[in-house]
């Protein structure tokens, strides 16, 4: 086989390699998975045909977005699949026959946890998406303790079902007596309390 040829063929199929990878490696492969969209995504969706129905809708804090024709959609905690589907049985039941619906998140919202109290800098900070985030990473993104916190009276404030829950954690029980079940995994929206020492 002629050396040219070999380097054509080569080449070829390098190719095809990158840009399989390229489209593997894509955020909207990506968003084939099992995410499930949370307030203050972004979405662009599109019907097929139908430039008129082009969407881009940030999802509200109610977990909802409006979409021609159809007003109001829930759309939080459900897949990409699973929005397209809704979105696709909605517009045939009344106003298409065969609606082709494509579903592209657009922004991912920001995780961010709430420190304050007695830490060197209070703010917020956003949180890993790969990877969980413990209480006391939470605490060392605001500079850690400062000389007069109660570490022992740090506290997780976490809003569930429109309800307010304070979680108490002993940091030297992680610290000192190894307890990591101790240092809770923070959410998107807790605060971080960490009170002054009275001594």
């Amino acid at each position: 086989m002629r050396p040219n040829l070999i380097i054509q063929r080569y080449c070829t199929a390098l190719g095809i390699l990158l840009v399989t990878l390229s489209v593997l490696c894509s955020p909207a492969a990506a968003q084939g998975g099992n995410y499930r969209i949370q307030a203050e995504d972004v979405l662009k969706i599109t019907v097929y045909e139908h430039d008129d129905l082009e969407t881009r809708a940030r999802v509200s804090s109610n977990g909802e977005i409006s979409f021609p024709l159809l007003e109001k959609v829930q759309v939080a905690d459900r897949t990409v699949q699973e929005i397209e589907q809704k979105l696709t049985t909605a517009l045939e039941k009344d106003y298409l026959v065969s609606a082709q619906v494509q579903v592209f998140i657009e922004e991912y919202h920001a995780k961010q946890v709430t420190v304050l109290g007695a830490v060197e800098k209070p703010g917020r900070y956003e949180i890993h998406r790969e990877k969980e985030t413990t209480v006391l990473e939470a605490i060392a993104m605001a500079g850690g303790f400062t000389k007069v916190a109660s570490q022992n009276g740090t506290r997780i404030i976490r809003t569930r079902d429109d309800k307010e829950e304070a979680i108490p954690i002993r940091v030297t029980d992680i610290t000192k007596k190894g307890k990591q079940e101790q240092n809770i995994i923070v959410q998107a929206g807790d605060i971080v309390y960490v009170p002054e020492s009275f001594f």
